[in-house]
């Protein structure tokens, strides 16, 4: 046979000869089991073998001959003159565990497969609230114990007093590695199977730890604090001594009293008494005590029954309604014992409501004006609130419809207006004349606002007789409508003036009657009132 290649004679003489040569395990890799940790060996031999020995673990070469350069841990052993390629393993880990070979190479011989198992013991138990778990008198006890980390998953048994407790539920989860185990063991003991100052341990225990690790827990059987709080004297009145007292029962025994009221600490109290002075706010803030031991805290509040007088928890407000429409008021007091509310109009008698809300119904103009919301509590007080009532509605003159001025002197007619919303326009007219503000030949035309309405004045310089037979009218306007008042000026008789005429010789006697209107003038003015304002609807008023 003629071999053609590129590569040089002598390596096919040298695999020839190889090929050629019985090649025997003497020794093969079997399977192991080791704890993490231990050192352990897979033998190797070959007899009639001088070529290159690779070890593979899990399908993956480790190195070839002696050389292990990529794994710290690994060496490979033995006289390599007699074949021995043992694989030796120092402290091994989880990583390890897995599936070994060891191969000939240019003999194309691998041994057997050797699984190398390495077992994980777990870590030392807990139990959840080890050392000492206190217990409530009259509760049951529920103990977890947890085995950690372990390969295989850990047993888990509890003993108390040298007996295996039965009844444990047992679980166990794997890990994100896929090969350890977590193990989670919970006991159940009954009140009436359980005593202060038992010791109870947790054995956790798998093949890497046959012996296996405990945990032990002792039963403390304690109680929270039981608090009683007693109030003296109830019911009491505002600004009497109250004294609380906080009497407690603990095991272990009270480390400390807090006291607080509405939620908020009192700081001037740190024992089971706290005296104080009661205000109203005792009735709906209640003191609380919270007394503490080792074990935790109680927490107990009392209110106090404080006789109080009336205190507005809701003021009402004051409203403004357009005419027609309904104004509802709403008031509301706290008062103890029981209040009474009382709505009424101020300057009226009737009672309007018994309820904290007040509805009026299609209001009207005259319905404007103060509202007082009364409480009394019998025997302990009286409060009230008072709130305005504002209607919107055309303008309501009321003036004197016949004003008073001196002969030759300068002379005034007043017009007040009560108006909401405020009047939009004020007009004076006489005779041919219409004036809104300002000045034309003698007269002059000023508005002024007050607190009760709006005063609009029509001041005369130089009053003529001519003045006194003139009617004059004031209108004004809002959004809602308007109103007229038809005002007269009446001469006023003055000593000063007699004294004055009689000084120039007038002959002339002052007449102390009111001058007589004609009805023909009347008319006049009321036809050229309606000639300037005809979208005015409200009679015009005419006194004699």
């Amino acid at each position: 046979m003629i071999y053609n290649c590129d590569l040089p004679c002598s390596f096919f003489l040298s695999l020839l000869s190889v090929l050629g040569s019985s090649v025997v395990f003497i020794q093969q890799p079997h399977d192991l089991v080791v704890v993490a940790g231990q050192p352990v060996t897979l033998p190797c031999s070959i007899t009639g073998y001088h070529g290159t020995v690779l070890w593979v673990k899990d399908g993956l070469a480790l190195g070839v001959n002696r050389d292990m350069s990529g794994y710290p841990r690994y060496d490979v052993i033995g006289d390599h003159s007699k074949g021995e390629y043992h694989l030796l393993i120092q402290r091994t880990e989880l990583t390890d565990d897995g599936s070994f070979e060891c191969q000939a190479i240019q003999a194309a011989t691998r041994s057997r497969p050797a699984r190398l198992t390495v077992l994980v013991p777990p870590d030392d138990p807990v139990i959840i609230g080890a050392p000492v778990v206190s217990l409530r008198a009259g509760d049951s006890l529920n103990l977890t114990c947890h085995a950690e980390n372990a390969k295989p998953a850990a047993s888990i048994i509890w003993i108390r007093n040298g007996e295996v407790l039965n009844g444990a539920a047992y679980t166990k989860t794997l890990l994100r590695d896929g090969r350890r185990e977590s193990t989670v063991s919970t006991l159940h003991i009954s009140s009436s199977n359980i005593e202060t100052g038992q010791q109870i341990t947790c054995r956790a225990s798998n093949k890497a730890a046959p012996n296996g690790k405990e945990a032990t827990v002792t039963i403390d059987i304690q109680h929270f604090p039981l608090v009683n709080l007693s109030v003296e004297p109830q019911p009491v009145l505002e600004g009497n001594l109250v004294k609380f007292h906080c009497a407690a029962k603990a095991n272990p025994p009270v480390t400390h009293y807090r006291w607080a009221k509405g939620g908020n600490m009192i700081t001037d109290a740190t024992g089971d008494t706290y005296e104080v002075l009661v205000d109203h706010s005792f009735f709906t803030e209640p003191v609380s005590c919270e007394v503490t031991n080792a074990l935790g805290s109680t927490n107990i509040s009392r209110n106090v029954d404080v006789y109080f007088g009336p205190r507005l928890a809701a003021e009402p407000q004051s409203l403004q309604v357009d005419r027609g429409s309904d104004a509802v008021f709403s008031c509301a007091w706290i008062g103890n014992p029981s209040l009474t509310i009382v709505w009424m109009k101020r300057g009226h008698g009737v009672v309007l409501s018994n309820e904290n809300t007040l509805t009026l119904k299609g209001v009207r103009q005259e319905d404007a004006g103060k509202y007082v919301c009364r409480a009394v509590v019998p025997r302990v007080g009286v409060g009230e609130k008072e709130v305005m009532l504002t209607v919107n509605g055309p303008p309501s003159i009321s003036s004197t419809q016949t004003q008073q001025a001196l002969y030759g002197e300068k002379g005034q007619i007043k017009c007040f207006i009560r108006s909401t919303p405020p009047p939009d326009r004020i007009a004076w007219s006489w005779k041919e004349t219409v004036l809104e503000s300002g000045t034309s030949g003698r007269y002059t035309v000023e508005t002024v606002s007050t607190e009760d309405g709006v005063i609009s004045t029509l001041t005369m310089s130089n009053i003529v007789p001519a003045d006194f037979q003139t009617i004059y009218n004031c209108t004004a306007w809002n959004s809602f409508g308007s109103d007229t008042e038809i005002i007269r000026l009446k001469e006023q008789v003055s000593s000063l003036f007699l004294q004055r005429q009689k000084h120039r010789g007038d002959s002339h006697r002052m007449s102390t009657e009111t001058p007589t209107v004609l009805d023909s003038t009347c008319d006049a003015v009321l036809h050229n009132v309606a000639q300037l304002y005809p979208h005015m609807h409200k009679s015009v008023r005419v006194s004699n």
